[in-house]
């Protein structure tokens, strides 16, 4: 199990099911106590995930928390859980998130309340598997049981062109997945012809020596799959659909956590286990980034719908996590993991501001609004506060993440680095003419003189997110610290097997792969 002999990853993953299956059973007629219900799970889940933070090992570049049992094993699927110090950032990140979606769903939440709450739960349930899968055949499980309660959450819980939107999701997602498995399947017959084992243990495939061709295949087919999650320019084009038409929970986990599944699935799969094809695709990897960056932003500038608008700005900002991971540094990877947590909080932060403003309005066009400051003053100042930490203004969270990001693209490539710095411009200009257009100047609507300022529910909400903007801002070493050693780690490994596909092509006599330190912590049973 783990280095404490208590199963963490595995409580953290089943209690929100646990959760979903008690809510199975309650009356849909108690809508109070639903809500309550799934808060205080939600919350009891958070307070679980807490201590992977405290009992995380920071001076330890590998997998932690291991737990392993066999389920196929004349198949080689293994029940294998562990986590690094990215995949801890994002849980934690995830167990957060999912409380404030529960809080911000109390009142826009109407219809079919008990079904709504189960799957939410469901969904945490789905997406802390994801992170914390090392067997190839379970991830792919949870990565698929993730599209049907955002697929719900989107379709019948949305907007007026939800099943548009929700069968855009799905179909997008689920060809990139076909892809995924038809590699993963290759993968492992390949292993077997090199070794005459069976298995879907990542950190043991990590070890195969695949053939040149072979990887940028098998690359080419996870990359698609994780691109289109990101999601990647140009395979971007479901994403604005499905943040305009979902829930505003819907909007928040899915920007905050689904989206990051494409990032963490190339940082965990798709370069670990085809290091040589990754580095080759630096230059189309950076180029796709860097358009996404500039793209999304231009598109930020033509919107008229707030949260359309803040949809596209999701484009832009991971284009440049894509760009930071793919400079194969330091500062770049940690500053794409950091920027991975911040788009979370303040993209997040924005979707619960659009839906708060939804909430009283029933509208997000940006020309039925103008003035709101004036009968929402606490109100403009949260705005104003996650704003700013989303155009990465010093101090807040977003400004520690980009400069890591483009001194990373500077250090690796100072033509990606000038290119990437003008979507720092951009997303200046789109948010603050966002933010004046809708905060300042003459109150446009007779309705909007009677808005009301933000109740104690949304104050809770705001302060959260707002505490973390400064948290992360000003004090990003609490964060740093865990990662630190696993950056390092990673670097030199994936550096070390992209070495050495270098001299396996200069020198055949080669043949030896290197084991380097990306690797399972001991654990009490000897782990791996």
């Amino acid at each position: 199990m783990t280095d404490m002999n208590f199963p963490f990853l595995s409580v953290l993953i089943f209690f929100p099911l646990l959760g979903a299956i008690a809510l199975f059973f309650a009356d849909r007629k108690q809508v109070r106590f639903i809500r309550i219900f799934t808060l205080v799970w939600t919350l009891l889940e958070f307070a679980v995930s807490l201590p992977l933070y405290w009992y995380f090992d920071e001076t330890w570049n590998g997998i932690q928390f291991l737990e392993r049992m066999d389920w196929f094993p004349e198949w080689g699927v293994s029940y294998l859980l562990g986590i690094d110090g990215i995949s801890l950032l994002l849980i934690l990140l995830t167990t957060f998130l999912t409380v404030l979606c529960v809080l911000c769903s109390w009142k826009a939440i109407e219809q079919h309340v008990k079904e709504y709450h189960i799957t939410f739960l469901f969904l945490e349930m789905a997406m802390i598997g994801a992170l914390s899968a090392l067997d190839l055949v379970l991830f792919y499980i949870f990565w698929e049981l993730m599209l049907v309660p955002m697929y719900l959450l989107i379709g019948i819980w949305g907007g007026p062109k939800r099943i548009y939107a929700a069968i855009k999701f799905f179909l997008y997602t689920m060809a990139g997945s076909v892809l995924m498995l038809v590699a993963i399947l290759a993968l492992y017959f390949h292993y077997h012809h090199e070794t005459g084992i069976y298995t879907f243990n990542v950190l043991e495939l990590y070890k195969a020596n695949i053939p040149l061709l072979k990887q940028y295949w098998l690359f080419a087919a996870f990359a698609f799959s994780f691109a289109i999650k990101v999601p990647m320019f140009p395979f971007h084009t479901w994403l604005p659909d499905a943040h305009t038409e979902a829930p505003t929970a819907g909007s928040v986990i899915l920007a905050g956590v689904l989206l990051k599944m494409g990032t963490y699935g190339f940082l965990r799969f798709a370069i670990p286990l085809f290091p040589a094809a990754a580095f080759a695709a630096v230059p189309l990897i950076s180029i796709l980034a860097i358009g996404g960056i500039i793209y999304g932003a231009i598109m930020c500038l033509m919107q008229t719908d707030v949260k359309r608008l803040i949809a596209y700005s999701s484009v832009s900002h991971l284009g440049y996590v894509m760009l930071g991971m793919f400079a194969f540094n330091l500062q770049g990877l940690e500053g794409s993991i950091y920027q991975m947590l911040n788009h979370g909080i303040s993209t997040g932060g924005l979707f619960l501001i659009v839906g708060m403003i939804y909430e009283r309005r029933h509208t997000r066009m940006i020309a039925d609004f103008g003035g709101l400051s004036k009968p929402m003053p606490v109100f403009a100042a949260f705005f104003m506060i996650i704003t700013l930490s989303s155009i990465a203004l010093p101090g807040t969270n977003g400004f520690v993440g980009e400069f890591l990001i483009l001194l990373g693209a500077f250090r690796s490539n100072m033509v990606y680095g000038i290119l990437a710095t003008t979507g720092v411009v951009l997303g200046a200009a789109y948010m603050l003419w966002m933010f004046q257009r809708v905060m300042f100047g003459q109150v446009k609507k007779e309705e909007n003189r009677k808005l009301l300022d933000v109740d104690k529910r949304e104050a809770v909400i705001l302060c959260t997110i707002v505490l973390f903007v400064f948290l992360m801002g000003l004090y990003p070493k609490m964060f740093f610290k865990k990662m630190d050693a696993t950056a390092a780690g990673y670097l030199e490994y994936v550096k070390g097997r992209n070495a050495f596909y270098s001299l396996a092509t200069a020198d055949q006599k080669t043949t030896e792969m290197p084991l380097l330190a990306y690797a399972a912590k001991p654990t009490t049973d000897k782990g791996y």
